[in-house]
């Protein structure tokens, strides 16, 4: 049983890996976002923003007449050149999974994600270009002999389906290939029933900023509040009646002697490291008061290196520049106990002013480097300009690697770190001299909650707070420049006549403009960041992206279409809650049935091994749950959720129970295969 166990979790790891792969928004093959080149390219000539500089496509020109191949077989062949300036390159190329120099090129009948589906690209390039000589070719790196002086396609791959073996690929839901013209897609495809509504159910009244699923895949969560405490907790399943119990006397965690907490200032992130199973590191990030707690000091944000007198910058609040500080902090456990001391001090800066530090930190889920969100520092409008420059911090992603526990003396003296940390080789400051080595995106206000879509790592979305009008969520790519303090949401920002901020936006090339935003309005003032609904439990909020306005108590929904194209629309979604919520989610003199519930301010988003999405607001923890107890329809309901009863357990499995699981799970696998094997040779 065992042996056959193995083998069957291996085939089911191994069919899961080739049925499962990611479809990217626009995105070039050095994952940095498409744009608008300053010197028209005229050899691969797009429409719009491109994945090549005048430069590139020179190089890609002098390649092109170095094959001297004349004919049809030359049209195709710039085409396939010319892909690596398609905005859609990083999916063509399949850059996040494998090392390409030729795009997946489109060898059978493809659905309608793309508008030429019916191009069978492959086999038109070998039956127009399979004589000549792979020299000087993308294809040369794969010729067996390197593509010696006589070596064709054909010669090396002897017929048409060896060659589309190796170059081709389809279109499908889950990735594009090359059909010999830019990237396209069907807008008229049929999309996902749209929502009618959020029904919620409220399992606690208690106020917090984060929520992370615990890395055993259980049913258990951490929660931790502004002031500084962190709480392990169970989540009952949805529709028990049952109510988060949070025990405040048996604490995982109580950070409150070191966090300062105010306003924006407080226990901000939380992440746990991929590998936290086997090492038990886990991360904190927070502010702190130098004044009341020694170990507090850092250099500040406002220093010489960017001419920024801290001395001259007015008391903010009460407090002197760069008093409150951000700081990430690493602590470990193995489980049940937590070393109450700080492990390693991984990051510390000081805060020219009290406001606008972002402060979340998340673990990338394909490069397990850790992200920081850091905000503009605050004042209106940001008067220095700290977004945009590119040797400070504020207002920027940072991308920092934690990995190694051995202290790297020699980056921190290189690069003057401001911690404990290394940095990744392929951080922006490898093309870009001028950016401090851990900056990942810049121009950004204030990001407050950001989240990777667990289907498509490559979605890393943003929101980032405004100024005077508008609110934006942003799609973050590498090196990516979001515009603040020039452009506020999509259109220039402009400061009151009396302000000395400068609004020309020459200093900006190519600002990536938000794929969500609204205006200012109905009380609206502050967005907050979501998830991708990627839960069962509401099959018609499936692939939606959800956020909110801290102020207005409402949701909003972002919904891509045409899928992966990156064009968004958003709107706001109404709520509801369950009537047998376990907590009325209404005051007493309202019907909860009828009333939209009263969220008060939306903090945060919270989601669940289990993939479900839960609101962190003023008022309480809210979880989104089956439309069907709200009375709201979705057709797709009853096919894709189950009732709690037929739920499955996921409460951390007991020593003694894991041999059991283990023969249950090696059974389940076995039918898993059998059925595939029935379906894929049988049918």
């Amino acid at each position: 049983m065992d042996s056959l166990c193995s083998i069957a979790l291996f085939l089911s790891s191994l069919l899961l890996f080739l049925a499962k792969s990611s479809l990217s928004h626009p995105l070039c093959n050095d994952l940095t976002a498409p744009f608008n080149p300053q010197q028209r390219v005229t050899f691969c000539q797009f429409n719009g923003s491109v994945c090549c500089n005048s430069l590139e496509d020179l190089e890609l020109q002098r390649q092109f007449k170095a094959v001297n191949v004349s004919g049809s077989c030359s049209l195709f062949l710039k085409s396939l050149l010319c892909s690596k300036c398609d905005p859609f390159a990083a999916e063509l190329y399949r850059v996040e999974s494998e090392s390409r120099q030729v795009p997946v090129l489109c060898n059978s009948t493809v659905s309608s994600t793309q508008s030429l589906a019916n191009v069978d690209f492959c086999a038109r390039f070998w039956n127009e270009c399979h004589n000549f000589s792979v020299t000087n070719t993308p294809f040369a790196s794969q010729a067996g002999d390197g593509g010696n002086n006589t070596s064709t396609i054909s010669d090396t791959w002897k017929s048409r389906n060896d060659f589309c073996k190796i170059f081709g690929g389809a279109s499908d839901e889950s990735s594009v290939c090359f059909t010999g013209q830019a990237v396209s897609f069907n807008s008229s495809k049929a999309t996902s029933p749209s929502p009618s509504g959020i029904c919620l159910e409220k399992l606690g009244n208690g106020s917090y900023l984060n929520m992370v699923p615990h890395p055993d895949g259980s049913n258990r969560v951490f929660l931790s509040d502004q002031p500084g405490k962190i709480y392990l907790v169970t989540v009952p399943p949805e529709g028990s009646g049952e109510v988060l119990k949070i025990d405040e006397t048996n604490l995982f965690l109580d950070l409150t002697g070191e966090v300062h907490f105010d306003a924006e200032l407080g226990l901000l992130g939380i992440a746990f490291h991929p590998d936290f199973l086997k090492n038990g590191r886990f991360f904190a990030s927070f502010n702190c008061d130098k004044v009341k707690w020694p170990e507090c000091s850092g250099k500040c944000a406002c220093n010489s290196d960017i001419d920024c007198d801290p001395e001259k910058l007015d008391s903010d609040n009460g407090a002197n520049p760069c008093q409150y500080h951000s700081v990430i902090s690493e602590f470990f456990t193995n489980g049940t106990y937590v070393r109450p001391v700080e492990v390693r001090r991984i990051f510390t800066m000081g805060l020219p002013l009290t406001t606008h530090h972002g402060g979340q930190i998340l673990f990338g889920p394909k490069d397990g480097y850790l992200y920081f969100m850091m905000g503009d520092g605050g004042s209106k409008g940001d008067p220095h300009n700290f977004a945009q420059n590119k040797r400070s911090l504020l207002g920027k992603i940072m991308r920092l690697d934690v990995n190694n526990n051995v202290l790297d003396t020699k980056a921190i003296s290189k690069f003057q770190l401001w911690g404990n940390y290394s940095i990744p080789k392929d951080n922006p400051f490898s093309q870009d001299k001028n950016l401090l080595p851990e900056i990942w995106a810049m121009g950004v206000r204030n990001p407050w909650r950001c989240s990777f879509d667990s289907e498509r790592p490559s979605y890393f979305l943003c929101a980032d707070v405004g100024e005077d009008k508008y609110e934006e969520v942003d799609m973050i790519t590498k090196g990516g420049n979001y515009g603040w303090h020039y452009y506020e949401g999509t259109l220039p920002f402009n400061p009151s006549t009396s302000s000395k901020i400068s609004n020309s936006t020459a200093k900006i090339a190519n600002p990536i403009f938000p794929v969500m935003w609204y205006n200012h309005s109905e009380g609206s003032a502050s967005v907050t960041g979501g998830y991708f609904y990627r839960s069962s439990t509401d099959p018609c909020l499936y692939g939606t992206y959800l956020f909110a306005d801290l102020y207005a108590g409402v949701i909003y929904g972002g919904t891509e279409t045409p899928v992966g194209s990156g064009n968004f629309t958003s709107s706001h979604i109404p709520l509801q809650c369950a009537s047998d919520s376990p907590i009325p989610c209404s005051s007493e003199t309202e019907s909860s049935a009828t009333s939209p519930p009263l969220l008060g301010f939306v903090f945060s988003f919270g989601q669940d091994n289990n993939k479900d999405v839960y609101l962190l607001a003023s008022t309480g923890i809210y979880r989104i749950v089956r439309p069907s107890r709200c009375n709201l329809h979705c057709s797709l309901e009853n096919t894709t959720s189950l009732p709690p009863s037929q739920q499955p357990d996921r409460s951390p499995p007991s020593p003694s129970s894991s041999k059991r699981l283990l023969n249950n799970i090696c059974t389940l696998v076995i039918n898993f295969l059998a059925n595939w094997y029935f379906i894929l040779v049988v049918m």
